[in-house]
């Protein structure tokens, strides 16, 4: 019973809370080690190499640390074996965070502040956002809350179940280096590729869980479910990530709007397919919708983990 409580009570503060600044993030330590490790390894190894090297070592060191301190505290009191997975738990989610800042994009459109949004979008996609139009703004915000949604919320809490906090840290190891490094550019073609590996197999399987809960969201909140599950089962595929279609399909078709498209990544364009059906141009309040998907989503999947983990 300890993960599945410890897991609503994480899930509860991250509704609550999100990420305050005051409290130091293992994502931020995570990602200084990334980037000191990649200048040791790139002047000691072959990128291939030293790719392979930081891939495999930080998931497990983070392993490895997080599940010594959960002993530690567990041998101490189990309230504080509690408190720690609880805590990690809540880290490890970014479910409010992607919210707050997909509505910044949001408030910004409204103002209407076309640069504003342009950098309030550039907070949560990869993607150069110097030069969309409002239509671009809006699909680069949508599509984050979607694929966001597995990576942000459905594997977490998947691997929270499965391993308690130790194994939700390694998987946002492995999510924290695919989003710096997992690139398919001069710089980090070699040495990111084991990275973005390691990443596609963490999400596979969750992020074709969140593609069902996403479709099961649409039709809690009002939206074309019918679609959703018609566009994913059609569009799912074509995407260049084997999981980035997952949710971003399912959320283009709950909405009936076209997402995906060419972008720019680091001023070198990227053909990325379209996915879903222009019955509509898109419009700021489709990042809205998306946020009442977002959590409707989140809720499934933690009834039926908490529901399955107190069975078993």
């Amino acid at each position: 019973m300890l993960i599945p409580c410890a897991a609503l009570c994480a899930f509860v503060l991250d509704l609550l809370f999100g990420d305050p600044a005051a409290i130091p993030h293992p994502v931020v330590l995570m990602g200084r080690c990334i980037t000191r490790a990649e200048a040791f390894l790139r002047a000691r190894l072959p990128d291939s190499v030293g790719g392979v090297v930081l891939a495999a070592s930080l998931p497990l060191l983070t392993f490895a640390a997080a599940l010594g301190l959960c002993r530690v505290a567990a041998y101490v009191h189990p309230l504080c074996h509690f408190a720690l997975q609880t805590f990690w738990g809540w880290q490890s989610l970014a479910l409010h965070g992607l919210a707050d800042e997909s509505r910044n994009v949001y408030a910004q459109l409204c103002k209407p502040d076309l640069r504003a949004a342009r950098e309030a979008v550039a907070r949560i996609v990869g993607r150069d956002t110097g030069k969309l139009d409002e239509y671009g703004v809006i699909r680069a915000a949508v599509e984050s809350v979607a694929e966001n949604f597995s990576d942000g919320v459905a594997a977490p809490l998947l691997y929270f179940f499965l391993g308690g906090a130790p194994l939700a840290l390694a998987y946002k190891a492995v999510n924290t280096m695919d989003s710096m490094i997992g690139y398919r550019n001069a710089r980090y073609l070699r040495f990111g590729r084991a990275a973005a590996k390691l990443d596609d197999a963490a999400n596979y399987v969750p992020s074709r869980i969140a593609a069902l809960c996403w479709v099961l969201s649409a039709a809690l909140t009002g939206y074309d479910a019918r679609e959703a599950w018609r566009i994913w089962r059609r569009d799912r595929r074509k995407h260049a990530s084997p999981n980035a279609g997952q949710t971003e399909s399912a959320c283009a078709g709950a909405l009936g709007i076209q997402l995906g498209g060419p972008a720019y990544y680091f001023g070198e364009y990227c053909d990325k397919p379209r996915l879903g059906d222009a019955t509509r141009q898109p419009e700021a309040a489709d990042i809205l919708r998306a946020n009442r998907m977002l959590y409707a989503a989140g809720v499934l999947l933690l009834a039926a983990l908490c529901a399955l983990g107190c069975r078993f």
